[in-house]
């Protein structure tokens, strides 16, 4: 490799290399390109972080809860489907078996068909947990729920499950 040949490659890692940067610097975060004016110390870029970080923590509530109640089921019907698949359990344990899983199954359709009917009723988040002849409705509100809001809740959660005992708790 000659003089010519090693510059053509260092001149096109370099290349590379500021496209890395550049790209990076187009795609990250805005938060980490704000560091600020060097000479005053002020930051140069105002996000109104804290406001942010605060509305995030609020909507993460009901995201996380959404996240490991999926996770969870998840975990359950892959552990169900391992037992059905074992050769030495007898019929009546395939058939225990085989209905925790419809009734997982049809549980984890209701609560979502119960958030998607309340978030519809104008309610801004929602997060159901049904577990057994209880379901547990989680609302996001910063005021008080009224008594025909909480009627209203009760009537979606009956006609979609028809689950009776029904309690309801508001998160801000």
């Amino acid at each position: 490799m000659n003089k010519k040949q090693a510059g053509i490659i260092l001149a096109l890692l370099a290349l590379i290399v500021c496209a890395g940067v550049m790209a990076t610097k187009v795609n990250g975060n805005i938060d980490e390109l704000a560091i600020g004016n060097l000479d005053t110390g002020k930051n140069t870029l105002s996000l109104g972080k804290e406001k942010k970080e605060k509305e995030v923590a609020e909507s993460d509530y009901f995201y996380e809860s959404r996240t490991i109640r999926d996770q969870r089921t998840s975990e359950t019907v892959q552990t169900l489907k391992t037992l059905m698949s074992e050769k030495d359990i007898s019929k009546e344990e395939k058939d225990s078996i085989s209905k925790k899983h419809t009734d997982l199954a049809l549980n984890q359709d209701n609560e979502n068909r119960i958030e998607i009917a309340l978030k519809g009723k104008g309610f801004e988040d929602v997060l159901c947990l049904i577990e057994g002849d209880k379901a547990r409705i989680i609302v996001k509100t910063k005021e008080e729920l009224t008594e025909k809001q909480r009627k209203q809740i009760q009537e979606v959660v009956m006609s979609v499950s028809k689950i009776k005992n029904v309690e309801i708790d508001t998160k801000q």
